[in-house]
């Protein structure tokens, strides 16, 4: 089944993207991504590039990475891509990624945004599914902030901060998702024990959003749509947007521009907390 136009992921372009004057985003200042190789990951890498940062992107897709090297390079940044291919599953992959970017220059935030989904009740959902989800999504992040704490302490102003992908499956539960809706709110948890242990100059946050038209998204629309008998319209007026109040899905642009707010010195007193964007998933009901 083709997409339908106005549910395939828009083009990147310069006006989607939150530009900030700020003294913390220079060349010389590195930040993380992962995920980089597409969808949310990819514009943050864009957005960070274009707002003057030193970006290393981590991603297993090297092709992708390579993709998004040349979509920033598109934009003439004052800042830089960096790709480093990385298997997040891989405890010395992730310390080689941490280690790359603090030799970049002064290493100040980490933005935690790779993801996967596996959809399955608990008592079908299959245990290496489980296992692969969750270190990805928990396990890593965890590393990553083990392993770059100390190094956003020592280099710079010793600020910074580190910034987790959460989701309103962070914040409820729904059926088929269980593994997903763990890894949300353990990362939740772990946005908060950063802010415990950073002293105030080490900040966590994390972004909470619904459904975002990323090509993934797009393909799952498609998906769905197909097995259910629907249009795509269906899918996502009924289906997906059904429990929110304004019905659009969000960008991976808008997305990105809210990491770009958090890591920014606007948001100094953002701290343990999470930038909750649903469009009502959360905060209504009927």
């Amino acid at each position: 089944m083709s997409s339908t136009p106005e549910l395939e992921p828009p083009e990147l372009t310069a006006d989607d993207l939150l530009v900030l004057e700020d003294l913390a985003f220079t060349p010389d200042t590195v930040a993380i991504v992962t995920g980089a190789a597409s969808g949310i990951g990819e514009a943050l890498a864009v957005a960070l590039a274009v707002n003057g940062l030193t970006v290393v992107g981590a991603d297993i897709d090297g092709a992708g990475l390579e993709e998004t090297a040349a979509t920033v390079e598109s934009f003439d940044p004052e800042g830089r891509f960096l790709s480093v291919p990385t298997d997040l599953t891989d405890d010395g992959d992730v310390k080689a990624v941490v280690d790359a970017a603090a030799e970049e220059g002064d290493l100040a935030f980490v933005a935690n945004i790779a993801g996967m989904q596996h959809i399955d009740s608990i008592a079908e959902f299959p245990v290496e599914q489980y296992d692969l989800l969750t270190s990805v999504m928990i396990r890593a992040p965890f590393l990553l902030s083990k392993y770059a704490m100390p190094h956003i302490e020592e280099s710079g102003d010793g600020t910074g901060a580190i910034a987790n992908m959460s989701s309103v499956h962070g914040h409820y539960a729904t059926q088929d998702k269980a593994a997903y809706i763990t890894a949300k709110h353990a990362l939740n948890g772990l946005t908060k024990s950063i802010a415990a242990e950073g002293g105030g100059d080490v900040r966590g946050f994390s972004v909470s959003v619904g459904y975002v038209l990323t090509p993934l998204m797009a393909d799952q629309i498609a998906d769905t749509a197909a097995s259910r008998g629907l249009s795509e319209t269906e899918v996502v007026e009924d289906v997906m947007l059904g429990p929110a109040r304004t019905k659009t899905m969000m960008t991976p642009a808008e997305v990105a521009n809210l990491f770009v707010f958090g890591f920014s010195t606007h948001a100094t007193h953002l701290n343990g907390g999470d930038l909750l964007f649903d469009g009502g998933y959360t905060t209504t009901y009927e």
